[in-house]
């Protein structure tokens, strides 16, 4: 599904060139629940912008589906970003004036989607997800693990190829952190593919593969012996 080959990015200023990832050489499978850990600095938040072509690199190529979109527009990468992949963040980013219904459907609202086929689709997520109960109701008056849940609905209301997590549980205590990666488990085991930034060791145990990053670099990538399976809080 995802193939990089040495991919490297650099900020560059005036005074300064920063070196964030160098020469990182990553693929992903359909199917795989990935974990991509390591300490403040290492890169992870540059790999996913890259990986969710929210950036591009400075040198590399990017397949994604079989296809290099390393050189593509930034018109074209927000299609392909559109339609493949859906993205879960630390702080939830739910528009406060928009209901959960009408925050799951937003992504929806920039494809060529029918009005009924867009009411399909955000309440089978919504049940999905076990938050239809709040259909009506604005963020603020959902706890942080509800937000997070309608997060991950918006996120797969567009069948994406390809899920983004970055610090999904950051925002959230033991018990609605538990319950968020527990449902991130059960969605790769029925099919998705997640990719997952985190500093925890303790979420990264719900992933199957472990790629540790250290200053740009990939110093680990292994098969994750302790992966929980999605039942096990």
């Amino acid at each position: 599904m995802i193939s990089l080959t040495n991919i490297s990015r650099v900020f560059r200023t005036q005074e300064l060139e920063t070196t964030a990832l160098n020469s990182i050489n990553l693929t992903v499978n359909q199917g795989e629940f990935v974990a991509i850990m390591g300490p403040s600095g290492c890169g992870k938040s540059t790999l996913l912008s890259i990986l969710g072509m929210l950036d591009s690199p400075t040198t590399g190529s990017f397949d994604f589906s079989g296809v290099d979109i390393a050189n593509y527009s930034e018109k074209k990468l927000a299609q392909l970003r559109k339609a493949s992949i859906g993205f879960v963040f630390q702080s939830f980013n739910l528009i406060d004036e928009l209901n959960v219904y009408e925050n799951v459907e937003l992504p929806l609202l920039y494809q060529s989607i029918s009005k009924s086929e867009r009411k399909n689709r955000v309440d089978a997520i919504l049940k999905r997800v076990d938050i239809d109960h709040r259909a009506d109701h604005l963020p603020q008056q959902l706890s942080g693990g509800q937000q997070q849940r309608v997060a991950v609905a918006r996120a797969l209301v567009i069948n994406p190829k390809l899920i983004l997590a970055d610090e999904p549980t950051g925002n959230l205590d033991s018990k609605n952190g538990d319950e968020v990666m527990m449902m991130l488990r059960e969605l790769n085991q029925e099919g998705t593919t997640v990719v997952m930034v985190t500093h925890s060791e303790k979420e990264g145990r719900y992933a199957d593969r472990l790629v540790r990053l250290l200053d740009g670099q990939i110093m680990l990538d292994q098969t994750n012996l302790e992966s929980q399976p999605a039942e096990v809080a």
